[in-house]
């Protein structure tokens, strides 16, 4: 039987939390994307607050980190919803470098949620967002680019509910070929719906990819599951148990109790940073160790499993 892959917190104090003196995120900073550029941790952070007419909208922060830990936050948001698709927001992005860096993100316009993107050359706080697209229109979310071209083909996730899915484009523009890669299980922590985490990175034998999953209740866990190489639609194993759960009291309460949410994680020696949301409030940190998924791969292998 394979070792069950776990995520270790780095903190149990959130690494970042709400600012009441910033209206723009008085409410929650939350499900951020994450990526290392120029020897730093960025984080492009989902954050809400209330609109005059007292809904909450969303838009993007911007914070950044030479330990991985301790952040600098930017006073003013980064990415703000444009027209009437992103009226009530910008949500849970997700950052591919690919030619430059993707940023892939969630449109909401009150009632519909439509997968969109953004492109720049760079990372930073002034970072000059452009070439602006809804990559699907349909009542999409939780896309995510992998961080390489298959067979010339993009490769992009997304969550037709309850399953997450995949499909690939030549151009950025035209999206094809649709197949499930991963459903609900039935009587497990993730028997409600699934959608996929942060972007992908590369192992040896595929894909890893985090991935969350909700209950009945609507308790949100992160998972975890090896993608092919050669097709990242297939699923070769994909472990039984969460790799985090809410357990601490400010990811058992908040905004949304009993929600873990992973849309980012940036490499370090030795592993990855894990960037999560936590009750849909403030940011968690955790780390995930390479020598650790090393093992993993080992033992899956050595079991011979393939479950799906």
């Amino acid at each position: 039987m394979a070792a069950a892959l776990r995520l270790e917190r780095l903190s149990r104090r959130p690494v970042l939390e709400p600012d009441p003196r910033l209206p723009w995120e008085a409410a929650g900073v939350f499900n951020p994307a994450a990526a290392r550029a120029g020897g730093r941790v960025v984080l492009l952070y989902r954050a809400c607050g209330p609109s005059p007419s007292g809904e909450l909208v969303s838009v993007l922060g911007y914070a950044e980190s030479r330990d991985g830990l301790s952040f600098t936050r930017w006073p003013r948001p980064v990415f703000l919803g444009e027209g009437p698709r992103e009226s009530r927001g910008v949500e849970d992005p997700r950052l591919t470098f690919l030619e430059g860096w993707w940023l892939v993100y969630t449109a909401f316009d009150g009632a519909y949620v439509r997968v969109s993107a953004a492109w720049a050359d760079r990372l930073g706080p002034d970072s000059c967002w452009r070439d602006r697209r809804m990559l699907l229109d349909e009542q999409d979310k939780n896309g995510v680019l992998l961080p390489a071209k298959v067979s010339g083909e993009y490769v992009l996730f997304h969550r037709r509910y309850p399953g997450i899915w995949a499909c690939r484009s030549r151009d950025m523009v035209a999206w094809g070929d649709h197949r499930l890669v991963m459903s609900p299980r039935p009587g497990s922590w993730d028997c409600h719906h699934v959608g996929m985490g942060p972007p992908p990175v590369r192992v040896p034998g595929g894909w890893l990819a985090l991935y969350h999953g909700a209950d009945g209740s609507g308790v949100y866990r992160l998972g975890v599951a090896l993608l092919d190489a050669a097709d990242p639609a297939r699923v070769l194993c994909r472990q039984e148990e969460p790799v985090l759960e809410p357990e601490l009291s400010w990811e058992r309460e908040g905004l949304v109790n009993n929600v873990v949410f992973a849309c980012g994680m940036a490499p370090a020696p030795g592993g990855w940073l894990v960037y999560y949301g936590a009750a849909d409030e403030c940011i968690g940190a955790a780390w995930l160790d390479r020598a650790e998924v090393l093992r993993w791969l080992a033992s899956v292998r050595a079991a011979g499993r393939r479950a799906a």
